[in-house]
């Protein structure tokens, strides 16, 4: 397997939640309501999985190989447009989950009410990024720098990212227990 072959398999999983999260933003704006389990449900995923597993392998392990090679002028204004579109969506999950701190400590449902709608506009942010996010990296990116590498540093990279994800987990509990100690 082509170490860009797991993280194309992340990204159909990352494509799952984006049309879950899609179905409940219709709601919200529907209702002006929302629900805050989903809500934390949808940060963590996005902040672990998408965010510190996929984006963490992609720009821990492929950018920064990529970066010691002579990339073509193309392949370097897609690195560099991959790269800020993981800024922009760490971003905006940032902004979701201050509003949805907003939201849960608020007590008017007025306030609620627009809170959910700030709520529903970052959704429908990451819900319009990510899919193109995604397609830009699958049809235009990982393929084509492939060529980049040789088999042996291909395998090495597959090597990483399967290392990369065994450590992870212990990663995110550790940083939970510190933040109590």
């Amino acid at each position: 397997m082509l170490p860009i072959g797991l993280l194309m398999i992340e990204h159909r999983l990352i494509e799952r939640l984006i049309a879950v999260m899609e179905k409940h933003a219709e709601r919200i704006k529907k209702e002006r309501l929302t629900d805050i389990d989903f809500i934390d449900n949808c940060v963590d995923f996005i902040k672990t999985y998408a965010g510190r597993c996929h984006h963490g392998k992609e720009e821990d392990i492929l950018f920064r190989d990529l970066k010691k090679k002579t990339l073509s002028d193309k392949h370097l204004v897609t690195l560099n447009e991959l790269i800020d579109e993981h800024n922009y969506a760490r971003n905006l999950t940032s902004k979701l989950v201050e509003t949805r701190n907003k939201y849960f400590n608020n007590k008017t449902e007025a306030e609620k009410q627009i809170l959910a709608f700030e709520i529903y506009g970052y959704l429908k942010q990451l819900i319009d990024l990510y899919p193109k996010h995604i397609k830009k990296e699958d049809k235009e990116f990982f393929l084509p720098v492939m060529h980049y590498f040789s088999d042996r540093q291909k395998e090495e990279m597959l090597n990483q990212f399967l290392e990369f994800d065994r450590k992870l987990i212990h990663e995110k509990y550790r940083k939970i227990i510190e933040s109590y100690e």
